[in-house]
């Protein structure tokens, strides 16, 4: 409880992970409203600290209420790719991503959820997922890339997440096959 509250104040004062909050409730900010009834985007929830077993993290929800004309289509096009794996400004990270990235991202930030006929969604981005191709197993990771973030510390955040996949994988694989995979 005391590392927590530790790593609580230091991870509220780093001025990276600050600004890189600042940066994404701003671009969601902007998703939301292009298919939200003007005035309708608020931000009921802000920086609040969310605990995991292994990690903490920084926390905002943005809402607003769909416009009458915008359907779910609509609201996917809008929101997808989230700006936490696109980056800002979108569009021009996005045609950065599709240049310097060797291999297409496939359900990598997606949406997986449900699509009711009412139109009703209950989505989340796809990340910390696997893809089984026979027995092969393939995972995607990425960290948050601001001005001043440091490579080495980025690199070593994203092989830490796929890790823990993989980690996640070979536990059940133990668990219910009696084998390891790593």
């Amino acid at each position: 409880p005391e590392e927590d509250r530790a790593l609580e104040t230091e991870l509220r004062a780093d001025p990276k992970e600050l600004a890189e909050h600042v940066m994404l409730v701003d671009l969601g900010r902007n998703d939301v409203g292009r298919v939200a009834t003007i005035g309708s985007v608020r931000i009921p929830e802000q920086m609040v600290i969310e605990r995991y077993s292994h990690v903490m993290h920084l926390v905002s929800q943005v809402t607003g209420q769909v416009a009458p004309e915008h359907g779910p289509a609509a609201v996917l096009r809008a929101t997808f790719p989230a700006g936490t794996l696109s980056g800002a400004p979108k569009i021009r990270a996005m045609e950065l991503i599709d240049q310097l990235e060797t291999s297409r991202r496939g359900f990598y930030g997606g949406a997986v959820g449900t699509i009711g006929v009412d139109g009703s969604m209950d989505l989340c981005i796809a990340i910390r997922t696997l893809v089984a191709e026979g027995e092969r197993f393939r995972t995607r990771a990425g960290a948050g890339i601001v001005y001043d973030s440091d490579p080495q510390t980025e690199a070593d955040e994203s092989r830490n997440k796929a890790r823990a996949v993989l980690r996640a994988i070979d536990l059940a694989r133990r668990m219910f096959f009696r084998r390891s995979l790593l």
